[in-house]
């Protein structure tokens, strides 16, 4: 990199009365004791693209995300989640039917899940809660757009087919001048936020926050952007002016080290050296950063609504993004590998009467947990197949022992391992890559090969999946019949 640039270490932005009622003749007040409490409803937020950059995760020094931060604070942060895949289609399947990648053969982005033998028919979050009572809705991003699914929602915003509202496109693109360079491009729109694609889903959000339910709602709102292309008003480019961005701390020899496979993931001679060539790196930089700023103001509207609305005190809030984002480390850029970059995304729950404000929890956990804590926070009926494990007691109390690494996986038999000093990454051929995250943040050092660290491998690798499916081959979904005639009856 370039000595002028300024770069800084995206870790160094972290130091910063019931049987009394009986016992006195009034039965009916034993009997009003003794009614169940309601089921708290269910906020549910995803957004898409979403690395650590963020300003509660001190991800990079630049960011303004005054409202993600004031989220954080709400409820437990949890300062080291990670994706199943790091891609969108295998990481939303995996985290919203509790099925890992190597049980279900959903690796990438062109399998569609539903034709999984183990996922055809598999209970997702949103119909387990149908089963439950709840109504559940759902608008913007919540499934990878080309495989919605149907039978997970009562309702859809703008539909069940087309599950993302439209973007105003600038005019002149690519914005950036790479040619041939498809949605990987930057530039503000000319538009204002009430037509931007998200703002309206924060609009229909709100909308269903602010009317009457009668029973329990789960309420799943999935936001676009920082997806590509970065698009968005330029009032948001404006809070980062391309000449004072902080770069990312990149080692130009970083892949010296690192086995075949992972140099293929990393394709250094494609975006990387394009964005290069053409001068990119900062205005990039600058476009990710506006359209986290962006989702940062729809979150900001939607969690406003909720605090207004008579609901506040009984809603579980979760929100997470469904992978990290390369901006050139490891001379790579996008998702689709097993640094941390690519496998660490936020995630914060505010659970009323079980989170406590503030509290942050650095015990690495996975999406796939997702489901089950919902179902221990909820009272729901436990699903002794889901793959993950509660993070209940982490919700108590974020120091609580957790024996358990976070596992993502991007590819057959190519798999990552992150407990909380380590990642351990073990490529289909065999091939390895072991960090130490005490000594080494940013990956730098591959360690794999030194035969005093052969321990550390073996414990970690105890942790990798013994199966390995095939491949779901590309094509049209299938359509769940049992769903179906589960939802015809609710």
């Amino acid at each position: 990199m370039n000595k002028t640039n300024r770069c800084i270490s995206r870790r160094e932005f972290l130091r910063a009365g019931a049987l009394g009622a009986a016992a006195l003749g009034l039965p009916h007040l034993a009997l009003c004791a003794e009614r169940p409490k309601p089921r708290p409803n269910v906020l549910f937020i995803a957004i898409d693209d979403l690395n650590d950059w963020i300003g509660c995760l001190g991800g990079h020094p630049d960011v303004k995300t005054p409202n993600l931060d004031k989220l954080a604070r709400k409820g437990v942060l949890f300062t080291s989640a990670h994706c199943s895949a790091p891609a969108c289609n295998p990481s939303r399947a995996s985290l919203m039917t509790g099925i890992l990648p190597s049980t279900s053969g959903v690796y990438h982005n062109p399998n569609p899940w539903r034709n999984s033998p183990v996922l055809k028919d598999a209970v997702t979050i949103p119909q387990h809660f149908m089963a439950h009572g709840y109504r559940v809705v759902g608008g913007g991003k919540i499934y990878h757009g080309a495989f919605p699914d149907p039978p997970s929602w009562h309702e859809y915003f703008p539909s069940q087919q087309k599950n993302k509202p439209d973007d105003p496109m600038p005019t002149g693109r690519p914005l950036n001048g790479i040619p041939n360079t498809a949605h990987f491009d930057w530039g503000p729109v000319d538009a204002s936020d009430e037509q931007m694609g998200d703002y309206k889903v924060a609009d229909w959000a709100i909308g269903e926050l602010s009317r009457k339910h009668d029973r329990p709602f789960f309420l799943g709102c999935g936001f676009f952007r920082p997806h590509l292309p970065w698009y968005v008003p330029k009032k948001y480019f404006d809070m980062y002016p391309a000449d004072k961005v902080t770069l990312p701390n990149v080692n130009d020899n970083d892949l010296d080290d690192v086995p075949e496979m992972g140099r293929r993931m990393a394709r250094p001679e494609r975006d990387h050296s394009r964005v290069i060539k053409y001068n990119q790196w900062r205005k990039a930089v600058q476009g990710y950063l506006a359209s986290i700023s962006f989702v940062d103001t729809c979150v900001g509207r939607v969690i406003g609504a909720l605090e207004k609305s008579p609901y506040a005190d009984n809603t579980v809030i979760v929100l997470w993004g469904d992978h990290g984002w390369h901006l050139g480390e490891k001379l790579h850029w996008r998702k689709f590998a097993l640094w941390e970059e690519a496998t660490h995304a936020p995630l914060m729950l505010v659970a009323p009467g079980i989170t406590t404000p503030g509290r942050r929890c650095n015990r690495p956990v996975n999406f796939v947990d997702i489901y089950p804590t919902l179902i221990d926070i909820c009272g729901l009926s436990p699903k002794p197949e889901l793959e993950g494990r509660s993070l209940m007691p982490l919700l108590k109390d974020p120091k609580a022992r957790w024996d358990r690494p976070a596992l993502t996986t991007h590819g057959r038999n190519c798999h990552s391992v992150r407990s909380e000093r380590w990642r351990y990454i073990r490529y289909s051929d065999g091939s390895e890559e072991l960090y130490d995250h005490d000594r080494d943040e940013l990956e730098w050092n591959n360690l794999a090969g030194e035969s005093r660290y052969a321990d550390v491998k073996r414990r970690l690798g105890k942790w990798l999946p013994q199966k390995n499916v095939p491949e779901i081959t590309k094509g049209k979904p299938s359509r769940p019949a049992r769903q179906t005639r589960q939802r015809r009856k609710t």
